[in-house]
């Protein structure tokens, strides 16, 4: 049976940046179908990794990154999607989830040989992660809605690459969940 895990990617983000507000406001409106991602993969016991940017801190301890991101801008979207004691936190120094870090052994750890993609922003590190996932021979899926960029157009482009050049299912979570259960 193939073992699925699924990435949340940037999720714990002060979105302190150009139109970071834009990207906050996006962000809020994709998280229910993270949760319900999240929600799945708890109940089959799959393996639920965060990847986050470290905030300059160098530390896999996802409190002091939250206490550092909370501002009125995130302060929503890190409420939600706060890690839960049974998940497991990875810090990234660059785009991709894979680079300099533990992530591909601990994968190859758990048998994982489907990942599911989650987060921000879809056309940088969701992007980056989804080809280094594919250099590896991972097979990838990526919720449409529960990725967001700064613009529609960059996310669109993202999931054109990951379809068409990384071979990612790319479609909802609604479709990605009746899959899963099947």
């Amino acid at each position: 049976m193939k073992k699925t895990a699924l990435l949340i990617i940037d999720m714990i983000n002060d979105f302190q940046f150009n139109h970071g507000k834009i990207l906050a406001d996006k962000t809020i409106g994709m998280l229910p179908n993270i949760l319900e991602l999240k929600k799945h993969m708890n109940k089959h016991k799959l393996p639920i990794i965060y990847v986050n940017d470290h905030y300059d801190l160098w530390q896999a301890d996802y409190t002091k990154i939250i206490d550092k991101c909370t501002n009125e801008i995130s302060k929503n979207v890190i409420r939600s999607i706060t890690p839960d004691k049974d998940d497991f936190f990875l810090i990234k120094p660059r785009h991709s989830a894979f680079y300099d870090t533990p992530l591909h052994t601990m994968l190859l750890h758990f048998n994982v040989t489907d990942l599911i993609l989650t987060g921000i922003a879809g056309n940088i590190c969701v992007l980056f992660t989804a080809n280094d996932a594919y250099m590896r021979d991972f097979s990838l899926t990526i919720p449409k809605d529960a990725i967001a960029s700064n613009s529609d157009e960059d996310n669109e482009f993202a999931f054109t690459m990951m379809e068409n050049v990384l071979k990612a299912n790319v479609s909802c979570t609604k479709d990605i969940l009746n899959k899963l259960s099947s």
